[in-house]
C-alpha cells in the first residue's frame, strides 16, 4: 500500500461534479449527495456518497464516519463469496446512513487492491491451486497492495473534510490517509462473519496484512 508525503498533482480544471442520488437500501428510500471526481488519468475516478441527517443540529459540523471502499466487481456487483467486499459495503451503508454525517468514498480503480480485475482473476486461479492471496499476487507479478490514497485525501479535503472516523479493519489504510494529511480521530471496525469460501482470505488478511479482524 503506497503512502508518503503529500505531493502536488495536476488535475483537470473540471475535476468534480455533483448531483443528488436516490437509492434503495433495505426497503428505505434514501437521498444521498453524489460527488464524482476525475483524477490525472482517465482511470482515476472516485464516487463519493454523502449522507447528512437534516434533523441533526450539527450534522455537517460533526466529524464524519467515512468508509473508503475499493471497487470490487466480483463482490460488490455479483456478491462473490470469495471476499468480504459486498458485506463490508452493505455494512458501511448501514453505518453511514444512521449517523448524522456519513461518507462512502468508492474507488473503482482500487480493484483487487489496485492490481485490476484481470490480474485479480489470475490470482484467484492460483488460489484454487493452494496459494493464499499474498502468494498469488506475488506469483502473477503484482504488488501485495498497490493502492494509493493521495487522490482520496485530496477529494476529502475538497469536500471540506480534514478529520474523519474511519470505518475500516485495515491499519495500513489509516496510516496511508494520515500520511496524506487526513486526521483519523478513530478507526471503527467492520465485523463480517466468514463463510467457507472466504475463511482463508480473511485469515490471510489478519495474519499477513495485519487487519484487525
Amino acid at each position: 500500500m503506497k503512502s508518503g508525503a503529500l505531493t502536488s498533482v495536476k488535475l483537470p480544471a473540471d475535476w468534480s461534479v455533483e448531483t443528488i442520488l436516490p437509492i434503495e437500501y433495505q426497503g428505505r428510500e434514501l437521498m444521498l449527495e453524489a460527488h464524482a471526481y476525475q483524477g490525472e488519468s482517465d482511470e482515476e475516478q472516485i464516487l463519493v456518497l454523502i449522507h447528512r441527517d437534516p434533523k441533526a443540529a450539527n450534522g455537517s459540523a460533526s466529524v464524519p464516519v467515512v468508509r473508503v471502499h475499493s471497487g470490487c466487481v466480483t463482490g460488490d456487483i455479483f456478491h462473490s463469496l470469495r471476499c468480504d467486499c459486498y458485506q463490508q459495503l452493505q455494512a458501511a451503508l448501514k453505518v453511514v446512513t444512521e449517523v448524522p454525517y456519513g461518507i462512502i468514498v468508492y474507488v473503482p480503480y482500487h480493484e483487487g487492491r489496485g492490481i485490476g480485475l484481470f490480474k485479480k482473476i489470475q490470482a484467484y486461479a492460483l488460489q484454487d491451486r493452494g496459494l493464499d492471496t499474498v502468494e498469488a499476487n506475488i506469483e502473477v507479478g503484482a504488488p501485495i497492495d498497490s493502492r494509493d490514497y493521495g487522490l482520496t485525501a485530496r477529494v476529502l479535503r475538497d469536500l471540506g473534510v480534514s478529520e474523519i472516523k474511519l470505518l475500516s479493519n485495515n491499519p495500513a489504510k489509516e496510516q496511508a490517509l494520515k500520511a496524506h494529511g487526513i486526521r483519523v480521530v478513530e478507526r471503527l471496525p467492520i465485523i463480517i462473519v466468514p463463510n467457507k469460501f472466504n475463511k482463508r482470505y480473511l485469515e490471510t488478511k489478519r495474519a499477513r496484512m495485519a487487519h484487525k479482524l
